[in-house]
């Protein structure tokens, strides 16, 4: 029984909620692909790399068939695999192209009993489908601010409130900055990061804002997509302003906890926009235990490196909000009653 092929959008409309299954080889999976979908590989990375040699040096013929000896065994295996996961019979499925190891798994769930549907083009089509979709004019807002002001946890506090928000660096695992690392996952590849990102996008009203951090375009490692990393520099902030000295505290409440070592490694990561003598004193307050007085030379650079993005971009609307606290619920209020404003 041949599988449906289905263009990318019917294929990410169909398969939501349901088994989405990547047969490509654990590399491969590993380096990208579609958010929620699980990786039951038809060869493993060893196995591929033989077959692709045998292709090349070979011919078709033989690679097909050194495939088939491979995938034999294995077949009971991934049909008894399938029908645990699968709750209503339904399983979507998908490899690079779109050709013959996702029509052979199709097949072969169908000739189980499943009802199973592959997409046309692959992954390769899913990648150019969200890459496109990037470029797509968006209405987003940006809450901005200096480093401290609590922005990540406001921006939880109105997605509780039903406020369409998009968490950028939790999908990174990365606060932004040099001390970004601490206390987070490792970051995924670049691939994965966008993957997630059109996730969510793809969960939003797009006829109402969606917000987001005011980030630079790298994320730790992550880059934000270069189309909408075009948008969000078009578009208008919200702008926190908290004391200098509130920030800190702040600061020290978030790394009081942290390891050490771990800070004296992120402080050696900006040692030369801090200069040496900043740098060496900041090594020298963590060993003392002197967090404020860190925080405080930490962020004269970061103050100094965030009002001047401001001040080189004037081609956004810049709505500026007064705090003294840095308290997410009552900052989280007053953004809310900016974001009525502009609604």
């Amino acid at each position: 029984m041949m599988a449906e092929a289905l263009d990318i959008q019917t294929f990410l409309s169909q398969s939501k909620g349901e088994l989405l299954i990547d047969v490509r080889a654990p590399i491969e999976f590993f380096k990208g692909h579609i958010a929620n979908a699980i990786n039951v590989p038809l060869f493993e990375d060893s196995e591929r790399a033989e077959i692709g040699t045998l292709y090349k040096q070979k011919g078709k013929d033989t690679a097909v068939n050194r495939g088939l000896e491979i995938v034999s065994p294995k077949m009971v295996g991934f049909v008894n695999d399938v029908k645990a996961l699968t709750k209503n019979k339904k399983v979507f499925v998908y490899c690079f192209r779109g050709g013959m190891r996702s029509n052979s798994f199709a097949w072969l769930m169908n000739t189980s009993g499943l009802k199973a549907n592959i997409l046309k083009g692959g992954y390769k089509a899913f990648r150019n489908h969200a890459l496109a979709y990037f470029e797509q004019d968006k209405k987003l807002i940006l809450l901005g601010g200096n480093t401290g002001s609590g922005k990540t946890d406001i921006l939880k506090k109105l997605a509780v409130s039903g406020y369409q928000v998009i968490d950028l660096e939790g999908l990174a695992n990365h606060k932004g900055s040099a001390f970004g690392t601490i206390n987070q996952q490792k970051q995924n590849p670049q691939q994965v990061f966008e993957n997630m990102l059109f996730q969510e996008f793809s969960m939003m009203n797009e006829d109402l804002p969606i917000l987001l951090e005011d980030e630079s375009q790298s994320i730790g490692y992550n880059k934000i997509p270069h189309g909408l990393w075009l948008q969000m520099k078009k578009s208008p902030i919200i702008k926190l302003n908290i004391p200098f000295e509130v920030r800190v505290q702040k600061l020290v409440m978030d790394y009081t906890t942290v390891d050490i070592n771990a800070l004296k490694v992120c402080v050696i990561k900006i040692s030369q926009q801090l200069g040496t003598l900043n740098t060496k004193l900041c090594l020298q307050h963590i060993d003392d235990g002197h967090l404020a007085d860190v925080a405080r030379l930490s962020l004269l650079y970061y103050d100094k490196a965030y009002n001047y993005n401001y001040d080189k971009n004037k081609q956004q609307q810049i709505i500026n909000i007064e705090s003294d606290t840095t308290d997410a619920e009552i900052n989280s209020q007053k953004v809310a009653r900016v974001l009525k404003t502009i609604y």
